[in-house]
């Protein structure tokens, strides 16, 4: 769905970088320099970022009407 506000395990706020995150990503950056560069060092914090598949686009299209 969309990426949790703060890490699941840890608790620490990260829903604030995600977009940094993709614009790293898109702008050709290796996804382990953009997390460095993010601050994010914890391996939780990381797999949530990396584990992430965006879906709000599919889960909307069921939306009841």
């Amino acid at each position: 769905m969309m990426i949790p506000i703060r890490c699941f395990s840890c608790g620490k706020p990260v829903g604030h970088l995600w977009k940094d995150f993709q614009e790293l990503v898109k702008a050709g950056t290796p996804k382990k320099e953009a997390l460095d560069k993010l601050g994010l060092e914890r391996y939780c914090c990381r797999a949530l970022f990396l584990g992430h598949i965006e879906l709000i686009d599919t889960v909307a299209r069921y939306k009841k009407a």
